[in-house]
């Protein structure tokens, strides 16, 4: 289990939380997905199309470590392109909702000048703890 930290009088965020702590249990570490298929190959150059498919590649290797995206604590996002990221904040918020539900871990989002993927738009890299 883990509980969401909000210190008391700052603004709730949007999308994330400030922090959480984790009880015990096993951590499962997601290295950084991209927004391709199970064969390594991307369907779309679109944000939104890419940041459906990272999140469902997180999820999946999630899975394969006996998690889900409730056991999520930790996000890091890298995009190639800020101003896309903030110009489609509504789409990438329902894409991240249909994907993970309404749980919101700590996050953090980083821009990057390129990915080593050159296709990538977006790469998200995970930490998750499953309970003992």
């Amino acid at each position: 289990m883990h509980h969401i930290l909000q210190p008391p009088g700052w603004a709730p965020p949007i999308g994330y939380a400030n922090g959480v702590a984790a009880e015990s249990g096993r951590t499962i570490h997601v290295g950084g997905q991209i927004g391709w298929n199970a064969e390594q190959q991307f369907e779309s150059d679109d944000l939104v199309d890419q940041v459906e498919h990272t999140l469902a590649n997180v999820v999946a290797v999630l899975n394969e470590g006996g998690a889900t995206a409730a056991h999520l604590v930790s996000l890091t996002w890298y995009l190639t392109d800020v101003d896309d990221y903030l110009a489609n904040a509504k789409a990438v918020g329902r894409a991240y909702r249909e994907t993970i539900g309404r749980h919101y871990p700590a996050m953090a989002v980083v821009g990057v000048t390129r990915l080593v993927e050159r296709r990538a738009k977006v790469e998200i890299q995970a930490v998750a703890v499953v309970p003992d």
